[in-house]
């Protein structure tokens, strides 16, 4: 990988992709620990059952843990576009933060830079679609949220990795709310495993949460207003899933 010193740490916990998967998304996550080290021990503890393919420390020195061939544990239970064995199809970066629980905040530039530089390598390796670069919580909505809010996803988008709004959306004037059955289709439609029954129920106040860190951080309130769908409706165009007269109405 060029330009990038990985120091090779081999943890046991992986197994082979299932049914010949091919990687086709990417997932960041934070450690939500106090310290890279500890993480780095329980990755490799046989007991903890779970892995990623690499860790990459505040500095923005990269362990890798498993193979890219290879099925970490770093998902869990997870589903993006349909796909619920998200371990099969995924290549994850675990980046070492205290996370919302021991102190949440801005993440390094160094390792900013460094997961940058090999999340570049990934997508280009394995030809990774923009709309597949996601969050730990657009896969677990449910149960996670990181790396949260902080996490510079415009500048991840600049550099080619992954989708960002384009300046038109964040801007445009106010428009009318779509109903709550179009914007869980739309964000079903996205990627995000939600159904769309029109009843604003806790998995989908949750999905939007998770939209919104990823895509609108400023205001996180589960509430999806008219700036929200001016966004999902531009994230969507953008991946070829929308009709040109926009779907959301």
């Amino acid at each position: 990988m060029t330009g990038l010193a990985i120091e090779w740490r081999p943890s046991p916990n992986h197994t082979e992709r299932r049914g010949r998967a091919r990687v086709e998304i990417l997932v960041l996550h934070y450690t939500n620990m106090t310290s890279a080290e500890a993480t780095l021990e329980r990755l490799c503890d046989p007991k903890v059952e779970a892995s990623a393919h690499y860790l990459v420390r505040e500095d923005g020195h990269i362990w890798q843990l498993v193979a890219e061939h290879r099925r970490a544990w770093q998902a869990g239970v997870a589903c993006w576009r349909g796909e619920r064995d998200v371990n099969s199809h995924s290549i994850g970066i675990e980046i070492a933060h205290p996370g919302h629980i021991w102190g949440y905040r801005p993440f390094p530039p160094a390792q900013v830079a460094a997961v940058l530089q090999l999340s570049q390598g990934i997508v280009a390796r394995h030809g990774i679609e923009a709309r597949n670069v996601v969050a730990h919580s657009d896969i677990a909505p449910d149960r996670k949220e990181d790396p949260g809010e902080l996490f510079p996803w415009a500048a991840f988008a600049r550099a080619g990795v992954g989708l960002w709004p384009r300046d038109g959306a964040l801007t445009a004037a106010p428009r009318t709310v779509p109903p709550l059955v179009a914007v869980q289709a739309a964000l079903a439609r996205f990627g995000y495993e939600i159904e769309a029954n029109g009843s604003f129920d806790l998995a989908t106040r949750n999905a939007i949460l998770a939209f919104q860190r990823h895509f609108r951080p400023q205001r996180l309130d589960g509430v999806f207003d008219s700036q929200c769908a001016a966004i999902l409706e531009d994230l969507l165009r953008q991946s070829d899933c929308a009709a040109d007269e926009g779907f959301l109405g």
